[in-house]
């Protein structure tokens, strides 16, 4: 078997080629895909060359972990059927690349316990249930606060505000500083720091993936305030000691989504509580993917890019 896919071979080295693909074991299923997004966290700093050692890492690589598709094969074991429309978070089974990820690519073989199947109506909009899951996991747990102040208007921070109004919280404060990014709010308000005169933030969370103005943020909070890292982060992370000591904050790191955190979301997509809508601002077709992954990493414009695999079915 073979696929078209998105190769990385190196720091911006990437290109859209056929490769190899294991073929399918007991418990596996063949997932044509439709749709994937890029992630303008992981995935640019796999391209960049600036991600942090990481088990399992290296080049060439298929990137991506947010894949949309229909079953097409569901051999002796999987437990899903041929015709199911699912989320794929990635695949491991090419020939001659690694994995990690792997799901950007137009055929994707996986076990079928990793697959979740989804309402077929999301279609594209189906590649940000991972985006969804990891908001869900940085707000859930025990003791969290629920966001005051939000870093970033990407999709995460939306994604974060929408649940954070759905949980029954207060709407939250949302900076950004590209005026493009102070649209698309719905019941919170977005703006730029230097706008802002607040310094009594008890929960502040980031979801820009940079942490070059830490220290500001500290100066925002108030006495036992929490900040809450939900990006991926490839530089140390600093701040100036006597600010947090004399408001004597808290610091939390919210690592990866988990399968209770897909489950919830999908439920309240298919009840209709959570919207997908408006988060998609930038789409491509697969045979584009080299100047789609260069677009969703240096336009400043595109929220989120998502790349159409049927042009090559």
């Amino acid at each position: 078997m073979r696929t078209s896919a998105v190769l990385l071979e190196g720091p911006k080295k990437l290109s859209l080629c056929e490769i190899g693909l294991i073929d399918p074991a007991d418990g596996d299923v063949v997932v044509q895909v439709q749709h994937s997004g890029i992630s303008t966290g992981t995935e640019k700093l796999l391209w960049s060359g600036s991600m942090p050692p990481f088990p399992g890492l290296g080049y060439p690589l298929v990137p991506g972990y947010e894949a949309v598709g229909e079953i097409v094969d569901a051999p002796k074991g999987s437990l899903r059927k041929v015709g199911d429309f699912v989320f794929v978070p990635g695949s491991n089974n090419f020939v001659g690349a690694k994995g990690l990820f792997g799901g950007s690519a137009s055929t994707l073989v996986t076990p079928g316990s990793r697959v979740s199947k989804i309402d077929r109506g999301l279609g594209e909009m189906g590649t940000l249930i991972a985006l969804a899951a990891t908001a869900r996991h940085a707000l859930a747990g025990m003791d969290v606060r629920l966001p005051e102040l939000i870093i970033g208007h990407g999709v995460l921070g939306r994604l974060l505000a929408r649940l954070t109004i759905i949980a029954g919280g207060k709407p939250p404060t949302v900076w950004d500083i590209n005026p493009k990014r102070m649209t698309g709010a719905d019941g919170y308000s977005v703006m730029h720091p230097d706008m802002d005169d607040r310094r009594d933030y008890q929960s502040i969370y980031d979801a820009s993936g940079s942490t070059d103005m830490m220290d500001q943020w500290i100066q925002r909070c108030g006495h036992g305030a929490e900040i809450v890292l939900a990006g991926f982060y490839a530089e140390r992370i600093n701040f100036a000691f006597p600010m947090a000591f004399m408001r004597e904050i808290k610091l939390r790191i919210s690592a990866e989504w988990k399968q209770v955190d897909l489950l919830a979301i999908k439920g309240l997509i298919d009840t209709g509580i959570l919207s997908l809508d408006g988060l998609i601002t930038h789409r491509a077709p697969a045979q584009k993917a080299t100047q789609a992954y260069v677009d969703a990493f240096e336009n400043v414009d595109c929220c989120k890019m998502v790349l159409d695999w049927r042009t090559l079915q």
